[in-house]
């Protein structure tokens, strides 16, 4: 078992066996494990050399075997975990380069054989930066035929963002193309964004809200699909996915996402604790320990606006501490 942390099989036999019986001599450690001397001192010396054993004489006898005595295991073997545990995230790091490298070459092994088909297989295409994922998205919407779906975090609501959409959204209606977009509870609070979405409703777009939401995500006609390649961070660019299995994943999230998703209405409905979905949302984030602060960013709301929330939530419930809230929150079920 000791194998992985560099130890081979006689080395942890010996090292067990000094553990076990402290002070035994170089013969009786021989002797208990019917191995081979010059065995028998090269893991002796091994496990010296890891600082794993301790040997002394306590006899006075010059001619005597010194005794062998193991280190605490509890001293000596977390430094070697631990190292260990460095050299394993180091080779990980290298599998997943060498991953990226062998999907590339397959890639573009596919495509090389698409062409000289006289077909193409593009299954993955990488857009670098914003601007080369939002013209991307331009083009896929203005060519979709069926449907438009679409998830959008707080950060996709810049009102240059709004504007191409709302423009982009108006022509694909007008072309009988389905359109359904998943907002954040948070965009309530943007006058642009909720004339945005209004008025892409009264052309024939849906719209639903959840408090947080996964990933930012496009998905047209079926086809094709765009996710960010860094959910935290839009400026990293995006991947274009024409994957039929990649597709059909990332529209069944979708769904799955709009199903439990409230419809846009102009109040946010409460459920029978009188509580929003954002509401409900920031407690259960905070009973699982996040902070103001990243509860602020899961919601999409500034960290002002949680503490307000949070001081009205204390307030309805007669608490004049965050813990005494804590404690409220979960006598009435609320969490």
């Amino acid at each position: 078992m000791l194998q992985v942390l560099g130890l081979d099989a006689r080395t942890e036999l010996v090292f067990r066996l000094v553990l076990e019986e402290p002070g035994l001599r170089l013969h009786e450690i021989i002797t208990r494990l019917g191995q081979d001397e010059q065995q028998v001192r090269a893991a002796l010396d091994r496990l010296a050399e890891l600082c794993l054993l301790d040997c002394h004489d306590d006899t006075d006898s010059e001619q005597a075997d010194p005794a062998f005595h193991a280190v605490d295991p509890a001293v000596g073997l977390p430094y070697f975990l631990s190292h260990r545990e460095a050299e394993l995230v180091k080779e990980q790091r290298q599998l997943e380069v060498a991953r990226e490298i062998v999907s590339t070459l397959a890639v573009g092994n596919t495509q090389e054989k698409g062409h000289k088909k006289g077909r193409r297989f593009d299954v993955i295409r990488r857009l670098e930066g914003p601007e080369a994922v939002r013209e991307r998205l331009v083009e896929l919407t203005e060519l979709a035929r069926v449907e438009c779906l679409s998830v959008l975090p707080a950060a996709t609501r810049a009102p240059d963002i709004l504007a191409t959409g709302r423009r982009l959204g108006r022509q694909a209606l007008e072309r009988g193309v389905r359109v359904r977009s998943i907002y954040q509870d948070s965009f309530r609070n943007e006058p642009t964004a909720l004339r945005h979405v209004d008025m892409l409703g009264e052309l024939g777009a849906q719209s639903r809200t959840l408090p947080v939401l996964p990933i930012a995500m496009a998905v047209v006609d079926s086809e094709v699909a765009v996710v960010p390649l860094d959910p935290d961070d839009g400026r990293a660019g995006a991947l274009e996915l024409r994957s039929e299995g990649a597709v059909a994943v990332a529209r069944s999230l979708f769904e799955s996402l709009w199903a439990s998703a409230t419809p846009v209405g102009p109040e946010p409905p409460r459920d029978t604790n009188g509580l929003t979905p954002q509401e409900d949302e920031l407690l259960a984030l905070q009973a699982k320990g996040h902070t103001d602060a990243t509860a602020a960013r899961l919601l999409g709301i500034s960290l002002r606006t949680v503490r307000r929330m949070n001081a009205a939530l204390a307030a309805r419930m007669n608490a004049r501490s965050r813990f005494q809230a804590g404690a409220e929150a979960a006598r009435r079920g609320w969490i």
